[in-house]
This record gives C-alpha cells, sequence and structure tokens, in this order.
C-alpha cells in the first residue's frame, strides 16, 4: 500500500503565483526551508512519488489554484515530467534542479543492498555528497533535519522510493513549448552535470543556468534565490 502525497498551501506575502516544491529522495517538503523566492508555496507535507499526481491535481481543486510553477529536484524532477504529461494544462512553468535523465536499475540495487546492510551509514554519506560537509549549507542541514532524516527515512519507505526512480525518466517530449528552467550545481556529485544538459539540448526554449561551487542542492545559495528576482 503507497501512501498518499497531502498537500500544504503556504501563502508569501505580495506574491501572485504558486510554486509546488518537489523534495528528492531520502529528504522531504523541509529540504526547502532556506529557500526565500516570491511565490506561494505548495508543500507536499506527506510525501509519496506513486500517484503524487493525482493527489496534487485534488489539491489544487481544494486550493483554487488553476496554475503551478513546479519545482523538482532530483528525484522530484521525474515527478514534475509525469504531472506535465498528464497535466499539462496545469503547468505555467518547470524547474529542474539537479536532474538526470535517469537512474539506472542496476545502481538502484547496489544502493537497496547498502540500505538494508546498514541504512543510517548509507544516508549519512549521501547526504554528505549532496552537501560538501564543510559548507554552511551543510551546518544548517545538520542543525536542523539530519537527526530527523537519519530516524525517519524508513527503509521500506527508501527502498519504495528507490523503486519509483527505477520506473521513471525524464522525457523531453512532454517538455516541448512549455517554460522550462535547468539549474545545476557545478560540482554535483549525485548528478553529473552533463546529464543535464544534454537533457536541455532536446529542448530549444529551455533555460540552463549552472551554479559555481554548489553541489546537488543549489538552492541553499544566494544565487538560487536570485534568479527568481
Amino acid at each position: 500500500t503507497f501512501r498518499m502525497s497531502k498537500f500544504k498551501l503556504i501563502s508569501t506575502p505580495g506574491a501572485k503565483d504558486t510554486m509546488l516544491l518537489i523534495p528528492g529522495w531520502a529528504t522531504d517538503y523541509r529540504i526547502f526551508n532556506a529557500l526565500n523566492i516570491n511565490y506561494n508555496y505548495l508543500l507536499p507535507v506527506e510525501f509519496s512519488p506513486f500517484m503524487f499526481s493525482e493527489d496534487l491535481l485534488a489539491a489544487m481543486k481544494e486550493n483554487s489554484i488553476k496554475k503551478i510553477s513546479v519545482l523538482g529536484w532530483s528525484m522530484g524532477g521525474f515527478i514534475a515530467c509525469d504531472i506535465v504529461s498528464k497535466y499539462r494544462d496545469c503547468v505555467n512553468e518547470v524547474i529542474f534542479v539537479g536532474v538526470r535523465r535517469r537512474y539506472e536499475k542496476t545502481d538502484n540495487e547496489k544502493i537497496k543492498t547498502l540500505l538494508i546492510k546498514n541504512r543510517k551509514a548509507f544516508l549519512h554519506k549521501f547526504y554528505k555528497d549532496c552537501i560538501s560537509a564543510d559548507s554552511e549549507a551543510y551546518k544548517w542541514f545538520r542543525a536542523h533535519l539530519l537527526k530527523d532524516y537519519l530516524e525517519s527515512m524508513s527503509l521500506d519507505y527508501l527502498l519504495g522510493e528507490l523503486d519509483y526512480l527505477s520506473g521513471h525518466q525524464i522525457e523531453p517530449k512532454y517538455l516541448e513549448g512549455l517554460k522550462v528552467t535547468f539549474v545545476h550545481g557545478r560540482k554535483d556529485r549525485i548528478a553529473p552535470i552533463e546529464e543535464a544538459m544534454v537533457l536541455k539540448e532536446a529542448l530549444p526554449q529551455a533555460r540552463f543556468i549552472s551554479i559555481e561551487g554548489a553541489g546537488h542542492i543549489p538552492f541553499f545559495t544566494q544565487e538560487f534565490n536570485r534568479l527568481f528576482l
């Protein structure tokens, strides 16, 4: 049985448009807490990649939202593509952050083995690969989220998300003619920047922004917030 996604709308004074923020593997909506852009936020406070698009549509109706911008980070990028493939008319634009075309099943199966062996040790290393351990961003992450994530990210949940990753990829054909932006950290150790560039090449209308010195979570930088001014 898959859990449902449930959403919370957070209003930002003076903001006109709403942005859906979709987290990546082994994180939740709180990974976006340091983000500071002029949008209302629609946050999946309970999150599952399965049936996400359908749950989202219900939440948009409930909150009387006709159209949204979608920010998909890492695994969230696959979900963003799924939303567009099903409900394109509801989407203003898509921002893909730190995405790859796909994650290979063989690699995901190796990660499963490591998680089963020692879930906490693997997660700890993964988070350090996402955010360089000597950075201000990592200090913030360690102070606010690390302990809770190590406790709350259950093995079943993580394995289920890996199955989702194995079965999905980003398909440029669904994104043709849509306003699309790719944002990528130059030092991303999880998703090679070259793969995101190949996706961009398939979409002539898309913007590609690389952020110097940023890793897999470039939205921890001021440069990222400035993109939305």
